[in-house]
């Protein structure tokens, strides 16, 4: 049978899927049992690998499991939060795994296609920022543009996304195209948003993190790495002249943005703990003052307080940017749907970490200014000596090799290699850059990566993102985009919506893979300024479920917590007006506490 002749109506989950989800996805603790979240948080987590032998035992990748007998979870529920699961674990696949489709989704996504955005990479880094004959947006004789910019979120959004998604989600086993059941597929990355990706589990379980003190100790203080002007992810220097990065996550490394965010967030941790005897505890909840006797004490405090502020901004500026707060507020008062973990056992829907939260590879710009002194030391001018580069440039010798290249890939430390952060936020000085919209049109760098940004144990082929995005849905065996819309409540997109991928495999125009429906759903929805009805609440759910589902995060503890370190930071008089989400405490704010961002000040 075709994916045409298939009955558009088999599934059973459109009316009633609200009630049948509350049922699938709150499973109780089982009798006399602790949940995996709830030890990790009553052991904190560089205590787990201590304690794990009382609770029966640990898997490969630190997870715990409860010694008591288990009932099995409902469907599409791991039995495991270290393992993913599905939302919607009653609807089909989009499609069969079979060669006809993985060619069609291989010609959906190949370079020229459908999804290039065809970018004039030859015009060079600058040009496809600034000059609008290039640089994708609207012209007199096209309305939209070919890939064109989202004057709502900043160029740093698209980044901030990829840490967060670092944060809670790492698939380091399965084959792309090849069918695999996510319930009993692991998921190296803690689903909780706590920063494991750059904590590594705490001095206890990482100590190569964290600074070594007299006495033969480590921590609480964390290591950061220069490239020879300003700060760096740590790295060793190995025999050949490459470099390792010291890191708990090494997708953190891929671009000097990302690796510039992974930099200031532990300098924001660090500053935190110098700052802890001072910090009013009120703040943070407490009646008494944090405890500080021990190092693992300061390094607890410290990282509450990191994470709350994370935690805050991710709800309050990047949901409300990449949802719409009309989404995020509703989930927010009324709570969640269709994404439903029980408390303390949060897990991660693939709905979400291979499709709709991979909305962000449409938002990468080809170019960006990294910094605005090239590595001959701060100015007052944004001017002084910019370093503009496409993020990966194919045209640059050794093009699978880190070095001090022209272009933006991570992996090597140089004077120049580092991030001016008043191009990817908005300091008020007029100088902020936007990213994409999201739509249909990926930049045209992404469809050749250098081998460096796929994570390592990984499949490595192909190379072309796009093509990986789309081998994903026959992996998981996504159901199509219609089919979870109408399991939502929501009408599916026309025909004409979808005409492009029709035109390239027709029954594509029928039951759609979900990441390009997501995609094609913004478009249609909101002209690409905010991801559409269904994407935008699967994301809205999964964050906002994950930060409920956590005891630990500021949602379950203290959910009027309102950040306040940075919050001497003055924004400029030219802030942006087009910029969404709460303005009163940005990225900006929290990057000033770090040290990475000073008003006035060009980098």
């Amino acid at each position: 049978m075709s994916i045409k002749d298939r009955d558009p109506g088999q599934h059973d989950d459109s009316e009633p899927r609200e009630e049948t989800q509350k049922e699938e996805t709150q499973n109780e603790t089982p009798a006399g049992g602790t949940t995996r979240r709830q030890f990790l948080t009553r052991a904190g987590t560089a205590g787990v690998a201590a304690a794990a032998a009382s609770m029966g035992g640990t898997d490969i990748f630190g997870g715990v499991h409860s010694a008591a007998a288990a009932t099995p979870p409902p469907p599409g529920v791991p039995a495991s939060a270290g393992f993913f699961g599905r939302i919607f674990p009653k609807l089909p696949a989009f499609a069969p795994a079979t060669n006809q489709v993985r060619a069609a989704l291989l010609e959906v996504g190949q370079s020229g296609g459908i999804l290039d955005a065809q970018d004039d990479l030859a015009a060079g880094p600058v040009a496809l920022i600034t000059d609008p004959t290039v640089n994708g947006n609207p012209t007199a004789t096209n309305a939209y543009g070919t890939n064109p910019d989202n004057v709502t979120m900043t160029a740093g959004s698209t980044f901030i996304g990829q840490l967060i998604d670092h944060d809670i989600t790492f698939d380091q086993t399965s084959l792309l195209g090849v069918t695999q059941n996510p319930t009993v597929s692991p998921n190296t990355r803690t689903p909780a948003l706590d920063l494991d990706s750059i904590f590594g589990g705490g001095p206890a379980i990482r100590p190569d993190l964290y600074q070594p003190n007299a006495d033969g100790s480590v921590g609480p203080k964390m290591k950061i790495g220069s490239g020879g002007v300003h700060e760096d992810i740590p790295r060793v220097q190995n025999a050949d002249g490459s470099f390792s990065a010291v890191i708990s996550d090494p997708r953190n490394d891929e671009n000097m943005m990302l690796g510039g965010l992974h930099c200031a967030h532990i300098l924001f941790y660090n500053r935190a703990i110098d700052d802890l005897p001072s910090i009013n505890p009120a703040l943070m909840g407490r009646t008494t003052p944090f405890p500080t006797s021990t190092s693992f004490d300061v390094f607890l405090a410290a990282r509450q307080i990191t994470l709350w502020h994370y935690q805050w901004l991710l709800v309050n500026e990047h949901l409300m940017q990449v949802c719409g707060s009309a989404v995020v507020n509703d989930v927010l008062a009324h709570g969640n749907r269709f994404y439903r973990p029980p408390q303390g056992d949060g897990f991660m829907p693939i709905e979400f970490g291979a499709a709709s939260y991979r909305f962000g590879h449409s938002q990468v710009r080809p170019s960006y200014r990294a910094n605005f002194t090239s590595g001959t030391g701060d100015s007052t001018s944004p001017t002084a000596d910019p370093f503009f580069g496409l993020i990966f440039d194919p045209s640059q010798p050794n093009f699978n090799t880190p070095a001090d290249r022209d272009d933006l890939l991570g992996g090597f430390p140089a004077p120049r290699r580092y991030i001016g952060w008043q191009t990817f936020f908005d300091a008020g000085d007029g100088q902020v850059k936007t990213n994409k919209k999201i739509d249909t049109a990926l930049s045209t760098v992404l469809f050749d990566l250098p081998t460096p940004t796929i994570a390592p144990h990984t499949q490595t082929s192909p190379v072309n993102l796009a093509q990986r995005d789309l081998l994903r849905q026959l992996t998981w065996s996504l159901p199509s985009g219609q089919n979870v819309s109408r399991a939502m409540g929501i009408t599916p997109l026309t025909p004409r919506d979808l005409t492009a991928i029709a035109g390239i495999y027709a029954p594509f125009g029928e039951n759609t893979p979900l990441w390009y429906y997501v995609l094609a759903e913004a478009k249609a929805a909101t002209d690409g300024v905010t991801l559409g009805p269904m994407a935008g609440r699967i994301v809205a759910e999964t964050l906002i479920g994950l930060l409920r589902a956590d005891p630990a995060s500021y949602l379950s503890g203290m959910p009027g917590f309102v950040p306040f370190l940075g919050t001497d930071f003055v924004v400029g008089p030219n802030a942006s007006t087009t910029v969404a989400g709460n303005r009163s405490y940005t990225r900006s704010h929290f990057l000033h506490y770090a040290g990475v961002l000073d008003a006035g000040i060009y980098r």
